[in-house]
C-alpha cells in the first residue's frame, strides 16, 4: 500500500510539475530572446541619428564603439563603404537599401537586424545588427536547472510525505490484522491502541467494543451453563438417595457409581465455565496465571507460553492407548447387559498425544455412547487403537444401519435424533491435535468413525526409529455377550 500510494504521489506531482514547467520554460527562452533582439534594435535605432548628422568614418566609428563595444554593430554607407562588422549577405543589404525596410531573420550563428536610415540626397545607409546565439539563449539554461530543481524537490516530498502517509496506514492496518488474527486464534484479551487515519481509528475502537462485547456474551453463555449443570445436582441428588435405599446388590453398587461419575463430570464442567475466558485445546480454560496480560486486558499480540528455561511450556499429554483401554472396560460391561459383542483391538505401542485426558475421554465416550443410542441392543461394535508413524487412528465401527449422510452427520446441532455434539467433540478433538475425523462403512457392515490424531511432536520426531510394529504387537481381546 505504501508503494501504491508513493507512486500516485509521483505521478500526480510529475504530471502537475510538467504542466507547469514546461510553457514555464518556453516562456522563459522566448523572453530571453526577446530581451536580446530588442536591445539589439535599439542600438540600431540609436546610431540612426549619427548617420543624420555625419557619414564620416571616425565620427561612426567612434559612435559604433560606443554602442556596442562586441561585434555584432556595423554601417553599410551609401558609397559602399562598411563600418564596423558585417554578417549580413550582400543581397539582404541590397533589398534592405533598395525597399527601404527594416529586415529581421535568424542566419547561420545567431539572429540579424537591418534597419536602413535615408540620408540626404536620396541616399540610403544600412545600420546592421547582429546577435550571436550564445546571446540569444543566455541565462535559459541556468533557469531550467533551477526549475528542473525545484520540480525534482517537489516531486521528492510529495513522495515522503505520501509514504509517510502509507506507513501509518500501513502500521495501523497491521496492527489490527495481528489483532484480529489473535482473537480469532481464542486470544480473548488481545486489543488495540487505535492510531492513524480517523477511519482506522473508528476500526480500531470498534474491534475493542467488538471484543468486550464478545468476552462479555461468552461470559454470560459460561455462567448460564454453570447455572444450568448446577440444577442437574438436586435429580442427582435424589437418585443417590435412591440407590442408597436399594438393596445392596450389583445393580445398586453400579447404580451408585454412574450417579458420581456424573456428578463428578458435573463439577468438573461447573470449574471449566467459571474459569477466566482464555482458551486451549478443545476449548478448554487456561491457566489464569499464564497469561500476564489478563490482568489488564490490554495485551496486543499473543506470545507462546514459556517453561522455566525459556523453552515453550509442554502441551498435556494422554496415553491414548491406555485411555481407550480403561474406557473400553467400562463400555464393554454395559455391552455385555445389552448382548452385544464387543471386538477390542488395541496397540501396545507409546501413544502419546497433545489432548487433556478428560477431553480424550469425552471423545471415546461421544462415539462409543453414539453406538449404544443409534443401534439396538445387540449389535455388534468394534474399537480400535492403531499407530502409524505420524499419528494415532481411533476407530468406532458397528454393524448397525450406518449412516446415510455423513457430512449432515458432522454439522453441530443439526444430527437426526440427537443434539449432534458427539461427533463435532470428537471432530475438534482431531483438529486440535493436527488431525482429521471420517465417517464410512466398516468391515462389521454399519458404520465407521476414524479419528487421526497427531502425536506428540517430541515422540514424532524419531518415530520411525522406536516404532515397535503396531500390527505384530497389537493386543486383540474380545468380549462376548453372556451366556
Amino acid at each position: 500500500m505504501r508503494r501504491s500510494l508513493a507512486g500516485v504521489a509521483l505521478a500526480v506531482t510529475a504530471m502537475v510539475a510538467l504542466a507547469f514547467l514546461i510553457p514555464l520554460g518556453v516562456l522563459v527562452s522566448a523572453q530571453a530572446r526577446k530581451q536580446s533582439t530588442t536591445a539589439a534594435e535599439q542600438r540600431a535605432a540609436a546610431l540612426a541619428p549619427v548617420l543624420a548628422l555625419t557619414t564620416g568614418t571616425s565620427d561612426l566609428t567612434q559612435a559604433i564603439s560606443s554602442l556596442d563595444p562586441g561585434d555584432g554593430l556595423g554601417v553599410r554607407l551609401p558609397d559602399g563603404r562598411q563600418l564596423g562588422a558585417s554578417h549580413a549577405p550582400q543581397q539582404l543589404v541590397e533589398r534592405a537599401m533598395r525597399d527601404g525596410e527594416s529586415i529581421a531573420q535568424d542566419v547561420p550563428g545567431g539572429w540579424l537586424y537591418l534597419q536602413p536610415v535615408v540620408l540626404g540626397q536620396d541616399r540610403t545607409a544600412v545600420v546592421e545588427e547582429f546577435v550571436p546565439q550564445a546571446d540569444l539563449t543566455r541565462g535559459v539554461t541556468a533557469s531550467w536547472a533551477v526549475m528542473a530543481l525545484l520540480a525534482v524537490g517537489l516531486i521528492g516530498g510529495s513522495v515522503l510525505v505520501a509514504d509517510r502517509l502509507g506507513a501509518q496506514v500501513v502500521r495501523s492496518s497491521r496492527t489490527l490484522s495481528r489483532a484480529s488474527g489473535a482473537l480469532g486464534g481464542g486470544d480473548l484479551e488481545t486489543r488495540v491502541e487505535p492510531g492513524g487515519p480517523p477511519e482506522l481509528q473508528d476500526a480500531g475502537r470498534a474491534f475493542n467494543a467488538m471484543a468486550d462485547r464478545m468476552v462479555s456474551l461468552l461470559a454470560t453463555e459460561r455462567e448460564l451453563v454453570a447455572d444450568l449443570s448446577h440444577r442437574l445436582r438436586t435429580p442427582l441428588t435424589a437418585l443417590h438417595l435412591a440407590a442408597d435405599r436399594m438393596a445392596p446388590g450389583h445393580d445398586a453398587d453400579r447404580i451408585t457409581t454412574a450417579v458420581a461419575q456424573l456428578e463428578d463430570e458435573l463439577a468438573s464442567i461447573i470449574a471449566a465455565a467459571r474459569t477466566p475466558l482464555a482458551t486451549g485445546p478443545m476449548g478448554r480454560a487456561l491457566d489464569p496465571g499464564a497469561d500476564p496480560g489478563a490482568a489488564t486486558g490490554r495485551r496486543r499480540i499473543p506470545a507462546p507460553a514459556r517453561g522455566a528455561a525459556g523453552t515453550p511450556a509442554a502441551a498435556p499429554r494422554t496415553e491414548a492407548a491406555e485411555t481407550v483401554r480403561h474406557r473400553a472396560a467400562f463400555w464393554a460391561t454395559l455391552a455385555g447387559h445389552q448382548d452385544r459383542h464387543c471386538e477390542l483391538e488395541i496397540t501396545t505401542e507409546d501413544t502419546p498425544v497433545d489432548l487433556p485426558e478428560d477431553d480424550l475421554v469425552a471423545v471415546v465416550d461421544s462415539l462409543v455412547g453414539n453406538v449404544f443410542r443409534h443401534t439396538p441392543p445387540g449389535t455388534p461394535f468394534a474399537l480400535r487403537v492403531e499407530r502409524s508413524a505420524h499419528g494415532v487412528e481411533l476407530s468406532v465401527e458397528d454393524a448397525g444401519p450406518g449412516i446415510t449422510d455423513p457430512d449432515g452427520a458432522l454439522a453441530r446441532g443439526t444430527s437426526t435424533g440427537s443434539t449432534g455434539l458427539g461427533l463435532d467433540i470428537a471432530r475438534r478433538a482431531a483438529t486440535a491435535t493436527g488431525g482429521s475425523l471420517r465417517i464410512d462403512r466398516g468391515p462389521l457392515g454399519g458404520a465407521r468413525i476414524t479419528l487421526s490424531l497427531g502425536l506428540a511432536a517430541a515422540t514424532a520426531t524419531g518415530a520411525r526409529g522406536r516404532r515397535r510394529g503396531a500390527r505384530a504387537s497389537a493386543r486383540r481381546h474380545r468380549t462376548a455377550p453372556p451366556a
